[in-house]
């Protein structure tokens, strides 16, 4: 095990951490200095100098690196990146629960879970790491960066294990509800099963034909929608006058990525709003104006702490406002 860092977190995000490699008898002293393996480490764009000679490198004693001490294998050193400009998410985090060992925010659209490629600060873990002064706080699941409702976190990581567990073995009841088309001659309630893939780096997720089933949604009917509650769809373009809508209960019995929405999109249903499926959407990384309507609205399980039954409920309802 790494020792613990010897910088605070900084916005909510732990210090990255680096190692020098272990001594090469060939090679003992491959960088002549810590400065040199620092440049030889970092990617070019990073102000290797600049951050030297503002003491942003620290070793295992939070001493600070100098460009010229001498290189030594098997060495931590800790750093805070530079973090880019971000737009910031609109809407609120609501906190639904919140007790020693969870907390359950209802997350608007837009709003990453973690920290992860341009979205850093304006991620829920991040956020609520600095407001509600949790350090620790981590996500027991994820939520698509696009999707509403319930999110599950713990607030230390020593509480992690046994409530992330209990996801693994779908100890989990999971509902979403999402607004769709009406199709009539849909008959339902049906159970999609197939198989589900997505390849790193690709946006969309594909079914593969064939394929052992590794994705089931249970998928029902559970209202049509007064044609008032969809005007400002209609308003923005994005669907007709004479289209029909309804919300939809899904129950997902496993957790594949994109799985309701591909699932719906497969059945002719796509949901409204979606980026990616049917059809890939150029959209702005910073337009907030047309959420996708699915949102995760319930969530139940047996607490494999102290056994009590958990049942959390979304306070957000469809259709979803861009305000979140």
């Amino acid at each position: 095990m790494p020792p613990r860092s010897p910088l605070p977190a900084r916005h909510g995000l732990d210090a990255a951490r680096l190692r020098t490699p272990d001594r090469d008898r060939a090679t003992p002293d491959p960088w002549p200095t810590m400065g040199a393996w620092l440049r030889h480490r970092l990617p070019e764009h990073v102000d290797v100098p600049g951050m030297l000679a503002q003491e942003r490198f620290v070793d295992e004693d939070g001493r600070a690196l100098r460009d010229d001490d001498p290189y030594a294998p098997a060495r931590y050193v800790w750093f805070h990146r530079d973090l880019r400009d971000e737009p910031v998410v609109p809407g609120t985090i609501h906190v639904v629960h919140r007790d020693e060992r969870l907390v359950v925010v209802d997350k608007p659209p837009f709003l990453s879970t973690i920290p992860r490629g341009g979205h850093v600060m304006q991620s829920v873990v991040v956020r609520l790491r600095a407001e509600l002064g949790l350090p620790e706080l981590s996500p027991l699941h994820r939520l698509d960066r696009v999707t509403s409702g319930l999110l599950m976190l713990a607030t230390e990581q020593r509480w992690r294990g046994a409530y992330q567990s209990a996801f693994e073995r779908r100890a989990v009841d999971k509902t979403y509800r999402a607004l769709a088309p009406l199709r009539a001659d849909l008959g339902l309630p049906v159970v999609v099963r197939d198989h589900i893939r997505k390849e790193r780096g690709t946006w969309c997720a594909e079914v593969v034909p064939g394929a052992p089933v590794n994705a089931e949604t249970l998928v029902e009917l559970e209202r049509e929608v007064d044609g008032g509650e969809t005007a400002g769809r209609v308003e923005a373009g994005e669907v007709g006058a004479a289209d029909r809508f309804a919300v939809y209960r899904l129950t997902p019995r496993t957790g594949r990525t994109h799985q309701l929405r591909l699932h719906l999109a497969g059945l002719g249903i796509p949901i409204v709003g979606d980026p990616l499926y049917p059809v890939v959407r150029d959209v702005p990384v910073d337009h907030f104006r047309h959420p996708l309507q699915l949102l995760a609205a319930e969530v139940a399980f047996t607490d494999p702490v102290d056994g009590r039954r958990r049942e959390f409920r979304s306070v957000r309802s469809l259709p979803l406002s861009a305000e979140g």
